[in-house]
């Protein structure tokens, strides 16, 4: 009888690996005498507990049927807590899993500290040259692949049709249109325009790119978030929040922001495609043909948004190796990018499965995809996981009256030279 994959809490995961050193895999090898692939998988997953966890968790079933001998453990460790999570049992030799679902900013910075497999010329890159160009670039570092693209997003306002029907406005294309929209829906409806999310920097790119700016200038290493364009951007969003266009906090942003959108109690909310599954379960979407998805509203410069998405990679100190790189080629292929892009609405990283059925027909893909095509790309160097720690402190210094716009971007800029030594 197939072994069913193992759900494992996090802490018991770690604690049982304590005894251990290298991964928590506890095969005595990768193949059996007869090639075959054998053993275990510990594989650490940062999907969206409730909705995308238990697409995935399929997925890695049909892994298993597929290889009988080989037992995947599967753990969802929270998306905020496994970048750390991964340095810590990686540093220590000891709890590491052998894939883990890698955000793409991780992704240099975990092969910078050699904590990744290299992957060219395994199994895992199996037809290579169907992934996106942009969704490929997060995994190179100095002239290796170091993971494979799982998926690819990018950001966009989500409004509620509705909400927009009674107030009799069109979805705002400029911040400026934003702020107008808001008013109208609040006097018409009593409904606040945005949530903006606070808690999360993320959420602040679209602003700086729509004001011409961005964090870093990597090629001429060079600190551009305190210039005049990332002190702009942060009064564009400082206003947004004084004038009443929007309503922020400074805790739990996405519960709180998901709440209000799927309750009715805000119109619009700026989110990616991997928030379209948790928002159908809201009240006000039970008829899906409710949410409405447009561009993040540009700024006075430009429109941007920026590009996200998830790669797989393989511990370096796996003790079975080949194993990890079938798991890893098995869920970056094209038949298990295709069913995650039609059950959760997630964008393939292959070019082959945006043309097949039940994908090529999926609206809220076919929305996403031209904003992922002209998404702009973080510097893909091992700093830029890092850089969202200190930009989140000051931004939410400035949305909530903390902190002027000017010393925000400033703090944040002497942050980014302390930890980007000799960079200007």
């Amino acid at each position: 009888m197939r072994r069913g994959i193992t759900a494992t809490a996090l802490a018991a995961t770690l604690a049982l690996a304590a005894t251990a050193c290298g991964s928590d895999s506890d095969s005595g090898g990768d193949k059996s005498s007869g090639g075959e692939l054998s053993g275990t998988v510990t594989w650490w997953d940062t999907s969206t507990v409730g909705s995308e966890d238990k697409v995935f968790k399929q997925l890695a079933e049909g892994f298993e049927k597929k290889h009988p001998k080989v037992d995947v453990k599967y753990v969802n460790v929270p998306f905020g807590d496994a970048q750390n999570k991964f340095k810590n049992a990686a540093q220590s030799g000891s709890g590491a899993p052998d894939v883990i679902r890698s955000e793409v900013a991780w992704t240099p910075e975990f092969a910078d500290l050699g904590y990744l497999a290299p992957l060219d010329g395994t199994p895992a890159l199996k037809d290579e040259k169907d992934f996106l160009a942009q969704a490929a670039a997060s995994t190179k570092y100095n002239g290796k692949t170091y993971a494979a693209p799982q998926v690819i997003d990018s950001m966009g306002i989500f409004y509620n049709k509705k909400i927009f029907k009674d107030a009799g406005v069109e979805v705002p294309t400029t911040v400026a249109e934003l702020k107008t929209v808001s008013k109208t829906i609040k006097d018409k409806t009593g409904k606040t325009g945005l949530y903006l999310r606070g808690d999360d920097a993320y959420w602040f790119l679209s602003f700086l790119y729509g004001e011409g700016g961005d964090m870093v200038d990597a090629k001429n290493k060079t600190v551009t978030v305190d210039n005049p364009a990332g002190v702009k951007a942060m009064t564009v969003v400082k206003d947004l929040v004084d004038s009443g266009a929007a309503k922020t906090d400074a805790t739990d942003g996405w519960e709180n922001m998901q709440s209000a959108f799927k309750d009715g109690d805000v119109a619009m909310i700026i989110n990616g495609p991997w928030a379209v599954t948790d928002t159908y379960g809201g009240a006000q979407f039970k008829d899906k043909a409710n949410l409405g998805v447009a561009p993040v509203p540009a700024g006075s410069v430009a429109q941007g948004a920026p590009q996200g998405g998830h790669n797989l990679a393989v511990y370096a100190g796996s003790k079975n190796l080949d194993a990890s790189y079938a798991f890893t080629e098995y869920m970056t292929s094209a038949e298990s990018q295709a069913k995650v892009a039609e059950e959760l609405s997630l964008l393939p990283t292959r070019t082959s499965v945006y043309s097949q059925p039940g994908v090529a027909d999926n609206e809220i893909v076919g929305f996403f995809k031209p904003v992922v095509d002209k998404a702009v790309e973080r510097p893909w160097i091992p700093e830029t996981g890092s850089l969202f720690a200190p930009l989140v402190t000051e931004y939410t210094k400035v949305l909530t009256g903390q902190s002027a716009p000017d010393k925000g971007a400033k703090a944040t800029g002497d942050a980014y030279r302390k930890l980007l030594k000799g960079w200007k």
